[in-house]
């Protein structure tokens, strides 16, 4: 259990704080003065988020002597298209921003992916800030500079990377979350530690229950940006390392695809994405027997689906959901790439899956599971 806590991410002169932990917001308002010189900024923000918090958010840039001009929107992946990017752009436009005025992001992941890329293509690029207001956002899309948005053949194929110069990942926000929400960013903490700290992903199996409660989140929290920050400092551009990021997401976005819109969280898409791709990996030989089980009984006890046939947007076809994955970002020379495991804590990268035995695999598993 921990108090509020800073992790850094190094990228030279590009680096920046990912502040965390109750109060965060408030203790970040002398760095926010310091990002508003012109003592205005542009808030994107999502409706439902900005309801909630608006007294809260409002106090702070105040006493920071920031002025907002406020895009308020409409969260959820809806709002990642090309119409919603054109007219956020424009509005920044009509408020004839500057490049050193920056851009604040406050909602979820959407809103956090879309402004970031309105930020990184109006007058070609001005300063961005991440207040991430759901678990699965603080965790993982509001570190690393990833922005974009989706297209008629998949999630985030339009984008670039631009980084924030500053991200208040306030766990106070989360208390306003539905359990299905703070679950769905629980899976982004589970598969850093999957990934490579084996060490991480036990002290969560030892939480247990408690893993998602207040005091055990800031430290976990943490230790998931920590682990991410380094790696997007080692690869911030996904040449190499940082794909592995994307464990269980080449299943997860298929899914994600083919769900009827608005039934699927991206979080319970990962999570079954992740005991899909143990499970694929115990099939190939690469990862001990028992792996995935031992997974999927800690992810359903934070009540998350850990089978195809468990997600809600189905019925799902094994053809269809190979055809997704074929468009997947990380493919090279016209093959799928998987992030598979050699047991918890050891992702690696494998291209040039087999398509046949994927797409066995999957018509397997949406026959049992």
């Amino acid at each position: 259990m921990s108090a509020r806590q800073t992790v850094r991410v190094e990228l030279g002169a590009r680096s920046y704080d990912v502040m965390v932990g109750e109060g965060a917001l408030e203790s970040a308002a002398l760095h926010l003065a310091g990002l508003c010189p012109n003592g205005r900024a542009f808030l994107i923000a999502d409706r439902i988020a900005l309801a909630h918090h608006r007294d809260r958010l409002m106090a702070t840039l105040e006493a920071a002597q920031v002025r907002p001009e406020i895009i308020e929107i409409e969260g959820g992946e809806g709002a990642k298209n090309w119409t919603r990017l054109q007219q956020v752009t424009e509005a920044l436009l009509e408020h004839n921003i500057e490049r050193n005025e920056p851009v604040i992001a406050f909602g979820g992941g959407t809103i956090g992916d879309l402004a970031g890329f309105a930020a990184a293509i109006v007058k070609r690029g001005t300063r961005f800030i991440q207040i991430p207001t759901t678990l699965l956002a603080q965790v993982d899309s509001s570190v690393g500079g990833k922005t974009g948005i989706n297209t008629a053949q998949g999630k985030n194929l339009a984008g670039a990377f631009h980084q924030p110069a500053l991200v208040i990942a306030d766990t106070g926000f989360l208390l306003s979350l539905p359990r299905r929400e703070l679950a769905a960013g629980y899976a982004e903490i589970v598969k850093a530690g999957l990934i490579g700290d084996r060490a991480l992903y036990e002290r969560l199996e030892e939480a247990g229950s408690q893993a998602l409660s207040l005091p055990y989140l800031t430290g976990f929290i943490a230790a998931s940006v920590q682990f991410k920050a380094d790696i997007v400092a080692e690869d911030e551009r996904e040449a190499g390392r940082r794909a592995l990021l994307n464990l269980g997401h080449t299943f997860g976005h298929a899914f994600e695809a083919e769900a009827v819109p608005g039934t699927l969280v991206h979080g319970e898409a990962v999570a079954a994405g992740m005991v899909l791709a143990l499970r694929y990996s115990e099939r190939i030989g690469t990862a001990p027997e028992g792996s995935a089980a031992r997974v999927a009984r800690h992810l359903r006890e934070a009540g998350l689906p850990t089978g195809p046939r468990a997600l809600p947007g189905g019925p799902y076809s094994a053809e269809r959901l190979v055809e997704r994955m074929d468009g997947d970002k990380k493919n090279s020379g016209g093959a799928i790439t998987l992030i598979l495991s050699r047991g918890l804590g050891e992702a690696y990268i494998r291209p040039g899956a087999d398509r046949d035995d994927l797409t066995a695999f999957l018509r397997e598993e949406l026959h049992d599971r």
